[in-house]
């Protein structure tokens, strides 16, 4: 079984931090695709004692304030 998880991927200083936003695990590497495989890695031991749940359809966009 396989689920589709939503993550954002942030650059922090040297690093790269992936954040499943459906359940708040995250990780870090050096590229994008380190960051990527750790969270996998991250979410595959989460889930070992977790009852997995399909993630809520999402839409992410930008918004420009004025200020």
């Amino acid at each position: 079984m396989s689920i589709k998880y939503n993550v954002i991927i942030q650059k922090e200083e040297d690093w790269y931090v992936a954040k499943c936003i459906d359940n708040n695990v995250t990780s870090q590497g050096k590229t994008i695709e380190e960051a990527m495989k750790n969270l996998r890695e991250a979410l595959e031991l989460y889930m070992q004692n977790e009852k997995p749940e399909k993630p809520k359809d999402i839409f992410i966009t930008t918004l420009e304030v004025a200020i």
